[in-house]
């Protein structure tokens, strides 16, 4: 494998501690390695908690969140095609091991891979609210939900170590469905394509 499960959890917390040291990020593109897909992967979802935070402020005008929830649709899409982008590098890796006596695993490395990337974002707010000074009762109610996510972090990153294995191993495998949001096709979501129609 060209990551270990460790080497993604890694990965996206060094990622973060760059991210959050800037005052304004760079937007991180996927280039040929599986590494720089995990990275570009994590990178939206680094930017949709942002979105997120954004869309739930009640200081703004509705046209501002509006434009939020816009951005998150799109990010969104964007992060399912990196997904099955991260499968596809992962399987081209896997070419070749005999899978015809394998069970098939109902989740992909890529979704495991997106599910740390997300507990890493949950791990680094959390931490931050573990050490706030303002309001001691809530940083002590943090640093216990902190050590069940990291604890489900490893449990996770254990989960994703044993499905490669087991896949390089020709005992278990996982394919690419090629999932879409259909609220973003126009042709599938009825709001957007009865509205074309009456245009």
């Amino acid at each position: 494998m060209e990551l270990s499960d460790l080497d993604v959890v890694s990965l996206h917390d060094e990622a973060l501690r760059q991210w959050y040291a800037l005052s304004e990020q760079p937007e991180v593109e996927a280039g040929d390695s599986l590494e720089s897909v995990v990275l570009a992967q994590h990178f939206c979802n680094f930017s949709l908690w942002n979105l997120e935070d954004e869309a739930r402020r009640i200081d703004v005008d509705d046209s501002y969140i509006a434009n939020i929830k816009r951005a998150i649709d799109a990010r969104n899409q964007k992060r399912n095609d990196l997904v099955e982008r991260v499968d596809e590098r992962l399987l081209a890796e896997l070419e070749g091991v005999d899978v015809s006596a394998a069970e098939r695993h109902s989740e992909t490395a890529g979704a495991i891979i997106d599910r740390l990337s997300i507990l890493s974002l949950k791990i680094w707010h959390m931490s931050l609210n573990a050490r706030r000074e303002d309001d001691a009762g809530l940083a002590s109610e943090c640093r216990e939900k902190l050590k069940v996510l990291e604890r489900q972090r490893s449990d996770l990153a254990s989960c994703l170590r044993r499905l490669l294995e087991d896949f390089a191993a020709g005992r278990r495998f996982f394919c690419v469905y090629r999932q879409y949001k259909a609220y973003n096709d126009e042709r599938l979501n009825p709001s957007l394509y009865k509205n074309k129609a009456g245009a």
